[in-house]
């Protein structure tokens, strides 16, 4: 097999109804040339059955990278399937983001080197994540504001997110107060710059784990480039039990650190 233009990884845990709807939104995708890598931080045997069965149904290949549970430990499996990545260039996201049919295409036509891509995401409740099925993704009515307003979703400027096109696109990304930080539901860079200041630091449990790494890359050097207009995926909702304040205040120790020191390597990353 030739090597993809594109690695996708897509983080997951025991979600297998969020992660049937997203490997289907790939399969939906205008670019079609990339690989799916499944960062599994311990999921059950109904996540691989899951696999089995999508990688009869869609065009890309699927690997699978799993480690055993051992409460949160995304930073590691992440480690783990950007070492498993076959492309030069990495799009990561996460099992609960259905990505919009030019999700990867947009990330690869603004793919360039010394820069990161930071995209964004727009958030569903509870009762639409549910609601969505195969059809409505094929068809990409999740991504019709209209669609979503009939089943309850409020006017707000977010909505921009999925319906703006073209140069609005380009001038909201312009605009936007936001930083162009590394998230870990919607960004792209080069595998060398992710190895090169050696990947996720695995100390780091939820809260910002991923900021981290774009403040080395940062500090190594790269800028980045903001998307979040243009590089569009839906979030679907789910409970966040692993979050907790001892989490959040240890993982702003390890950023604060970071961003002090101007830390460019991890001696708790990809190489041990």
């Amino acid at each position: 097999m030739e090597i993809p233009k594109i690695s996708i990884i897509v983080s997951t845990y025991n979600a297998e109804e969020w992660l049937k709807k997203v490997l289907w939104g790939f399969e939906q995708q205008i670019f079609k040339d990339f690989e799916v890598v499944i960062a599994d931080d311990g999921s059950k045997e109904p996540t691989k059955i899951l696999l089995e069965e999508m990688a009869k149904k869609v065009h890309y290949p699927i690997v699978h990278v799993w480690q055993e549970d051992d409460g949160f430990q995304k930073s590691r499996i992440l480690n783990k399937a950007v070492t498993a990545c076959s492309a030069d260039y990495i799009i990561m996201t996460d099992g609960d983001c259905i990505p919009r049919e030019d999700f990867v295409q947009v990330h690869y036509i603004n793919k360039e080197p010394g820069y990161f891509i930071s995209g964004g995401y727009y958030m569903l409740p509870m009762n639409i994540s549910k609601l969505i099925t195969l059809d409505d993704i094929e068809k990409q009515r999740c991504f019709n504001i209209q669609w979503l307003k009939e089943k309850g979703i409020p006017q707000t400027f977010k909505n921009n997110k999925l319906t703006a096109r073209g140069i609005i696109s380009k001038i909201l990304n312009w605009v936007t107060p936001t930083n162009a930080s590394w998230n870990g539901h919607n960004s792209s860079g080069w595998k060398k710059d992710i190895e090169n200041v050696n990947g996720f630091d695995e100390r780091m449990q939820y809260g910002g784990q991923d900021r981290e790494l774009g403040e080395r890359l940062f500090n190594f050097g790269i800028k980045s480039k903001q998307l979040r207009y243009s590089a569009v995926c839906v979030h679907l909702d789910h409970k966040r039990g692993y979050k907790t304040p001892e989490s959040i205040a240890k993982n702003v120790g390890i950023r604060n650190a970071t961003k002090k020191e101007k830390s460019v390597w991890t001696h708790y990353g990809i190489t041990k």
